[in-house]
């Protein structure tokens, strides 16, 4: 595990100038995936949004450029669930660009109803890791052609649950949709850490760190049973949450640290510094161990691979 710097405040001021690198920001067009963005923009990053809603990315990146007239954003088109559209928003981004300065992956979401495919599957781990997985093996050349690129994967507070089977992640029995959003973030952390291992076997050029949000109060949660929803939406209830959420542009960054920070390193793990890393500056902070255990990773890593038909050189 890498070593942990003492704790100090970390804004959006702090981060290191990123003119003239190339971001793609995976569920860029809202919530944590936006704020990213927008925050890469702001430093001055070429900004490509992979989103699956086109209109609502189209709207997001107008947002963007109004605030930042002459930015560099782009929209292409991304349905982590569908093997195709990955490949094609992987050429589509690589037609126009040799090089890959960051990937910030950051879609998913949470399963109303836990449903599997033909093999066992869970559909949200299936998009949210496998399809990262997929898209950022198809973007592999590209980071490591840049001289110092990075993989940010967006992680949770979820991926500690004591009730996970890491040797089961994705295809276990559960019918709980939560339990399955917990495995998709648990086994996307435990690929973040192997996928540094690996590139830094392939040499010095690139790095996969990790960062979660806290508690922050994005659209991740239409996804949740309408009452949990009309209370984490209630204007009534908001004055007491705020103490124990994020907005969405606060937990963006523990994200933006991760991809800008020029003293994090590879394998770190971004998040909160406050009680239970819900809110706070961003610092780095501890994943489960099961994370780092690189037996683990390496069975997740073969599994994704066979799954997806996506080799990593």
């Amino acid at each position: 595990m890498p070593k942990r710097r003492a704790v100090t405040p970390w804004t959006i001021d702090d981060a290191s100038d990123q003119s003239g690198r190339i971001a793609i920001v995976t569920g860029a067009n809202s919530g944590i995936g936006f704020e990213v963005a927008r925050g890469l923009v702001q430093l001055g990053a070429t900004v490509v949004m992979a989103c699956r809603n086109e209109r609502t990315a189209a709207d997001a990146r107008g947002r963007l450029v109004a605030e930042c007239p002459g930015a560099d954003v782009s929209v292409v088109p991304l349905d982590l669930a569908n093997a195709e559209s990955i490949r094609r928003c992987a050429d589509m981004i690589t037609a126009e660009r040799s090089t890959i300065d960051i990937v910030v992956a950051n879609a998913g979401y949470i399963p109303t109803a836990v449903v599997r495919d033909a093999d066992g599957v869970e559909s949200a781990f299936a998009a949210t890791f496998l399809g990262h997985f997929a898209l950022i093996g198809l973007l592999r050349d590209g980071l490591l052609n840049a001289p110092a690129a990075r993989v940010v994967t967006v992680g949770s507070l979820a991926h500690r649950s004591k009730a996970l089977d890491p040797t089961r992640l994705g295809v276990g029995t559960t019918t709980a949709p939560m339990r399955a959003y917990a495995e998709a973030k648990l086994a996307q952390l435990i690929f973040a850490q192997e996928l540094d291992r690996r590139l830094t076997a392939a040499g010095p050029s690139a790095i996969s760190l990790a960062a979660h949000p806290g508690a922050a109060r994005t659209g991740v949660m239409r996804e949740r049973p309408r009452i949990v929803q009309r209370i984490y939406h209630s204007r009534l209830a908001w004055p007491l949450l705020r103490w124990f959420i994020n907005d969405a542009r606060t937990g963006a960054l523990p994200v933006l640290r991760a991809a800008t920070d020029r003293n994090a390193v590879g394998g770190e793990y971004f998040g909160p510094s406050g009680p239970f890393e819900l809110t706070g500056a961003p610092v780095p902070v501890p994943s489960i161990p099961v994370v780092r255990n690189a037996a683990v990773g390496a069975r997740l890593w073969k599994f994704a691979e066979q799954y997806t038909g996506i080799a990593y050189p």
